[in-house]
C-alpha cells in the first residue's frame, strides 16, 4: 500500500476527516438511529420489502455464522450479487466483523470473476446460481473455503450461513486497516484491486452525503451494488441519513418509469445513460419529469448539451468528478453559479487538493483517497511520495478553481459509468488471426457518454471482420458485454510517435464528430 505522509494523516485526523471508528461502528450507529426506515427491492425475480432493522437482523445472523466459521478482521468476503437485500446484508455483516468486502459487478463474466477471486483470495464468496447473463461456476471458486448461493436450498444456500443468534455489537479492528477492495478496469490488462480503509470509505460516505442538495425526494438505486458508487449509494449513505432504500436489479426504462409513477420514486443521477434512457423513452411524461428534481452527473463524459437540456426541463443539475481510487475529487455545490454546475466538473471537495502537472495531468490527494492497489508496482506508479494520485486524466482549472476534464492519458473507456480497459479489449481482438494490430479508444456516445471503438489493421490478404464475428470472439473469451466493441474501423496504419508508439489521442480525435 502507498505511504501516506505523516503530516497529511495528522491533518486529516485533526480536521475530523479520519475518525477512530470502523465502518462497522458507523453502520451500527446509523442502523440503531433509523430502525424503521423502509428497504425495498423492486425485482421480478427476488422482490423484498421490509425495514433497516429486518435487514440488520439478517446481517447480524450472517456475521455470527461467519464468525463461528473463523471469519474475522482482515479476512476477505467477496460477493457477486444483483441489487438484492442479501447484498446489503452481506456487506453490513462484513463491516460488523471488521472483515474486508470485495464487491463484484453482477454482470462480470468468468474472465473477470476468476481474476478477482485469484487476486483477493477470499475466505467467503456469496453469489447466486444464475441471474441474467451471470451463471455460477464452481470451478472459479474451488479454492474459496466458504461459498454460499442466494436462492439455493441446502448446505450451499445463503440461509445455511445464518446463525440462530445474531452478532452483538461490532468486532474491533484498526480504522486504518483495509475495509474494501474494489476492482476497476483501466490501464492494465486485468482489473486493478483498489484498497480502501475504514477511514477513507467512511470519510467518502459522509462527504458525499454532505454534497447532496436537500429535498431530493425518494430516490431509487439502479447502479449495481457490485460497483463502488452503487454500494456506497445503496448500503452506506441511506443508513447514515435515515433515507429509504429502493433497489432496482434490472435496468428496464419502461419498468423504471412505471415504478416512478406508482411509488413516487426519482432518479438522482449517475452516468448520463441512466437519465437519458428514461427521458428519451416514449412512456416518459411530464409527471415523470417532475420527479427529476435533482440530477447529479458523473461516471462518464458529460456533454454540455445534456446539462443544458436537463436545465431547460427544469432540473437542478450538477456535475462531479472522481474514480474508484479517489471517489470525490471535485463537484459543484448546490449554491455554485449555474455555468460552473453545467459546464465544469466542479471545484475540489472539502479536504481535497487538486493540481495540474506540466502536461495537464490531474493530480489529487485527500482523505477519501484509497490506500493503493493490490499490485505494489501499480501503486508505486500511480502515487508519489508526497501523497499525490496521478489520475491519468487531463484537465484545465479556471480562475475560480473549477476543473474541466478535457482528455485522458489513461487507457480506459468509461461506458455508462463502467470502466473498460482498452488494453484488455485489444488483447481479445489480437486473438483473431486476421488482426495484425488493434487500437481501442473511447468514441462519444449520446446515451452512454462513451462507447468502445476498435480500429484494426488487418493482415495482408485477410478480410476485415464484422461486428458479429468480433462479438463471437468476445463471447468465447468470457468477457463482459460492456467490453464488446460497438463500432469497428479499418486502418492501413496509425498515427505514431517517433518511437513508433500509437498516438491514441489522435485516433480518438478522428472518431469525434466534425463541428
Amino acid at each position: 500500500m502507498r505511504v501516506v505522509p505523516p503530516e497529511l494523516a495528522k491533518r486529516y485526523e485533526e480536521q475530523g476527516w479520519w475518525r477512530r471508528e470502523t465502518l462497522g461502528d458507523m453502520l451500527a450507529a446509523g442502523l440503531a438511529a433509523h430502525p424503521d426506515v423502509a428497504f425495498h427491492v423492486h425485482s421480478s425475480e427476488r422482490p423484498w420489502a421490509g425495514t433497516f432493522a429486518e435487514v440488520e437482523a439478517v446481517a447480524r445472523r450472517l456475521a455470527a455464522g461467519l464468525r463461528a466459521r473463523g471469519v474475522g478482521p482482515g479476512d476477505v468476503v467477496a460477493m457477486q450479487l444483483p441489487n438484492w437485500m442479501e447484498a446489503a446484508a452481506t456487506f453490513w455483516a462484513t463491516a460488523l466483523l471488521g472483515a474486508v468486502v470485495v464487491p463484484i459487478v453482477h454482470f462480470y463474466g468468468p474472465r473477470e470473476v476468476g481474476h478477482i477471486l485469484r487476486t483477493s483470495a477470499p475466505r467467503v464468496f456469496v453469489t447466486t446460481e444464475r441471474f441474467g447473463r451471470m451463471t455460477f461456476s464452481p470451478d472459479l471458486c474451488r479454492d474459496v473455503p466458504i461459498v454460499a448461493l442466494v436462492g439455493t436450498d441446502g448446505d450451499r444456500g445463503f440461509d445455511a450461513l445464518l446463525a440462530d443468534d445474531p452478532l452483538l455489537g461490532t468486532v474491533p479492528t484498526d480504522p486504518g486497516a483495509p475495509a474494501l477492495i474494489a476492482f476497476t478496469s483501466g490501464t492494465t490488462r486485468d482489473a486493478k484491486g483498489v484498497i480502501h480503509s475504514h477511514q477513507t470509505l467512511s470519510c467518502e460516505t459522509r462527504q458525499l452525503l454532505a454534497s447532496y442538495p436537500p429535498d431530493r425526494g425518494r430516490q431509487m438505486t439502479a447502479t449495481p451494488v457490485g460497483h463502488f458508487i452503487g454500494m456506497v449509494g445503496a448500503s452506506l449513505i441511506p443508513v447514515i441519513e435515515g433515507a429509504p432504500v429502493d433497489l432496482v436489479d434490472v435496468w428496464d426504462p419502461a419498468k423504471v418509469l412505471a415504478l416512478m409513477k406508482s411509488d413516487g420514486l426519482s432518479i438522482g443521477g449517475g452516468p448520463p445513460y441512466f437519465v437519458t434512457s428514461l427521458l428519451d423513452h416514449p412512456d416518459c411524461t411530464d409527471d415523470h419529469r417532475r420527479l427529476f428534481t435533482t440530477v447529479g452527473l458523473g461516471g462518464s463524459s458529460v456533454p454540455a448539451a445534456l446539462t443544458r437540456r436537463l436545465t431547460n426541463l427544469g432540473f437542478f443539475v450538477f456535475r462531479s468528478y472522481g474514480s474508484t481510487e479517489h471517489p470525490s475529487i471535485t463537484g459543484s455545490r448546490p449554491d455554485a453559479p449555474e455555468d460552473k454546475r453545467l459546464y465544469t466538473d466542479g471545484n475540489p471537495r472539502p479536504g481535497v487538493e487538486v493540481k495540474l502537472a506540466g502536461d495537464g495531468e490531474i493530480l489529487s490527494r485527500g482523505p477519501d483517497l484509497c490506500l493503493g492497489y493490490t499490485d505494489a508496482e501499480l501503486t508505486a506508479r500511480a502515487f508519489d511520495a508526497d501523497g499525490w494520485y496521478h489520475t491519468g486524466d487531463i484537465g484545465v482549472l479556471d480562475a475560480d478553481g473549477y476543473l474541466t476534464i478535457t482528455d485522458r492519458l489513461a487507457d480506459v473507456i468509461i461506458r455508462g459509468g463502467e470502466n473498460v480497459s482498452a488494453l484488455e479489449v485489444e488483447e481479445v481482438l489480437l486473438g483473431m488471426p486476421q488482426v495484425a494490430e488493434a487500437v481501442v479508444v473511447a468514441a462519444p456516445d449520446d446515451r452512454l457518454g462513451e462507447r468502445v471503438a476498435a480500429v484494426l489493421r488487418i493482415q495482408t490478404g485477410a478480410v476485415m471482420p464484422g461486428l458479429a464475428e468480433v462479438r463471437a470472439q468476445f463471447e468465447a473469451a468470457g468477457a463482459a458485454r460492456q467490453k464488446w466493441p460497438e463500432e469497428l474501423h479499418e486502418a492501413t496504419d496509425f498515427p505514431r510517435t517517433a518511437t513508433g508508439k500509437v498516438q491514441k489521442f489522435r485516433v480518438r480525435e478522428s472518431l469525434r464528430p466534425r463541428v
